[in-house]
C-alpha cells in the first residue's frame, strides 16, 4: 500500500476508562489529519473491572489477568470496525491500527521499572484484518525513560509557533503538559491528578461516571486545609523527567488523607477539582514562565468550572482550546497514537529523550499482523 494514500487509526482508553477514542487519520506530508472520530463506550460491567485493577494490586490473578486482556481486545476491536463503518472506509485503505490499549500499572521508577497496557493486539488484528502495532511504552521504559508522556512529539507538530513558548494541557485521567519553548526545545510531564479522581469521587456518592460540567465540584466549597494536605505529596515536588497514573492518585489515597476528619461531599468534589489546577498552574509556573498561552485539550474541556478555575489562575496568559488552532480536543491523543504506528512501520523513533528521560531515541511498539499479510 502506497503510504501517502494509506490511512491509519489510532485507538486509545486513557487513565480514566471513560471510553475508547478511536480517531481515523491520513497524512499530508508526514503530519496527521483527522478525518473521523468516535468514543465508543466500555460496557459498564466491563468498565467497573478496569478500575478495580488500576487501583488494587491483589484483584487480579493470572487467569483473570488472561481473559481481561482479551475481553479489552475485543471492545478495541468493536471500535475500530465502528469507526471504519461509519467513516465509510474499507479496511483495506487502512495500512495499519496504532492501539495504546489500557493501562493498568505504570511504574517506571524502582528496581524493576515497567509499564503494562492490555488489550490483545492479536484479536485487534484478527477481527478487523489490519496490522496493529500496540505496547508503545515499554522500549522507552527499558531505555532508562519514564513511558510517558508520548504525545509532546505530536504537540510540537501541530501547535508549536517559533519564537513564542506555549503550553499544551492535556486534562485527561492525570493532567499532563508539554512545554513548547520559543527555541524550539520541547519539555512535557504529567503535573498529577485530573478527570481520574473527581471521576471516581463522583461515581462513589452520586453514581454518576463523571461530574458533567463540573455541577458537583461547583456545589462544594474548597477545603483550603485539606488542599494543603494533599499538594504535600512528594509527587508534586518532583522534577521532570516524571509521570503518574491511577496506581499513585486513587481513592485510597485521598480517603488516607481524609481520615478522621469528615467532609461533606461536595466539599471534597471542590477540592479535588482545585487540586487539578493548582498542580497545573504550579507546574506551568515553575517550568513555563515566559509562556504567553496555554492551549487545552483531553476530556477535562468539557468541564466547564475546572476550565474557568484554570483560565483565572493562569491569567495574564490567554487559555483557547486547541480546538481554535484546528485540532480536536477530544481526539488528539487517538491521533497521535495513529502517529506512532505510522512511525513504528517507517522504522523512525516515537519518543522525544528529553521529555521522558530515555538514553536515547527509541522505536517504539509491536507488530501484530493481520491474517492477510500472511496470505
Amino acid at each position: 500500500m502506497d503510504d501517502a494514500s494509506a490511512l491509519y487509526i489510532g485507538l486509545i482508553s486513557g487513565t480514566s476508562a471513560d471510553g475508547i477514542d478511536a480517531a481515523l487519520v491520513r497524512f499530508e506530508q508526514n503530519t496527521p489529519k483527522l478525518v473521523h472520530a468516535l468514543t465508543h463506550p466500555w460496557p459498564d460491567a466491563l468498565r467497573t473491572q478496569i478500575l478495580r485493577v488500576a487501583q488494587d494490586e491483589a484483584r487480579l490473578d493470572l487467569d483473570a489477568y488472561g481473559r481481561l486482556d482479551v475481553a479489552i481486545g475485543h471492545v478495541f476491536a468493536d471500535s475500530a470496525q465502528e469507526l471504519l463503518k461509519l467513516s465509510g472506509a474499507s479496511s483495506a485503505s487502512v495500512r495499519a491500527i496504532g492501539s495504546h490499549g489500557q493501562t493498568i500499572r505504570h511504574r517506571p521508577t524502582g528496581e524493576h521499572p515497567f509499564t503494562l497496557q492490555i488489550g490483545d493486539a492479536s484479536v485487534i488484528a484478527e477481527r478487523n484484518n489490519i496490522d496493529v502495532v500496540a505496547d508503545f511504552r515499554r522500549a522507552d521504559v527499558a531505555a532508562g525513560g519514564q513511558g510517558a508522556p508520548l504525545l509532546p512529539a505530536v504537540h510540537a507538530m501541530l501547535l508549536a509557533k517559533p519564537g513564542r513558548t506555549r503550553v499544551v494541557l492535556n486534562l485527561g485521567g492525570i493532567a499532563n503538559i508539554t512545554v513548547l519553548s520559543a527555541n524550539g526545545d520541547v519539555l512535557g510531564f504529567d503535573t498529577g491528578p485530573a478527570n481520574g479522581l473527581l471521576d471516581a469521587w463522583c461515581l462513589r456518592h452520586r453514581g454518576e461516571a463523571f461530574d458533567r460540567d463540573g455541577a458537583f465540584a461547583a456545589s462544594g466549597r474548597v477545603d483550603e486545609t485539606l488542599l494543603a494536605t494533599l499538594l504535600q505529596d512528594l509527587y508534586f515536588a518532583l522534577p521532570p523527567p516524571k509521570s503518574t497514573g491511577r496506581e499513585h492518585f486513587h481513592l485510597a489515597w485521598l480517603d488516607a488523607q481524609l481520615e478522621p476528619a469528615t467532609r461533606s461531599p461536595a466539599d471534597v468534589q471542590a477540592t479535588l477539582l482545585e487540586l487539578t489546577a493548582r498542580s497545573v498552574v504550579n507546574a506551568i509556573a515553575q517550568h513555563a514562565r515566559d509562556a504567553s498561552d496555554v492551549l487545552i485539550c483531553g476530556g477535562g474541556v468539557h468541564n466547564s468550572v475546572l476550565v474557568e478555575r484554570l483560565r483565572a489562575l493562569l491569567q495574564p496568559r490567554a487559555m483557547h482550546s486547541t480546538a481554535d488552532y484546528g485540532v480536536d480536543p477530544d481526539y488528539l491523543e487517538a491521533t497521535a497514537f495513529a502517529w506512532l504506528a505510522r512511525q513504528r512501520l517507517l522504522g523512525l523513533p516515537g519518543n522525544l529523550p528529553a521529555v521522558t528521560g530515555a538514553s536515547g531515541w527509541r522505536v517504539l511498539g509491536a507488530i501484530y499482523a493481520a491474517p492477510r499479510t500472511l496470505r
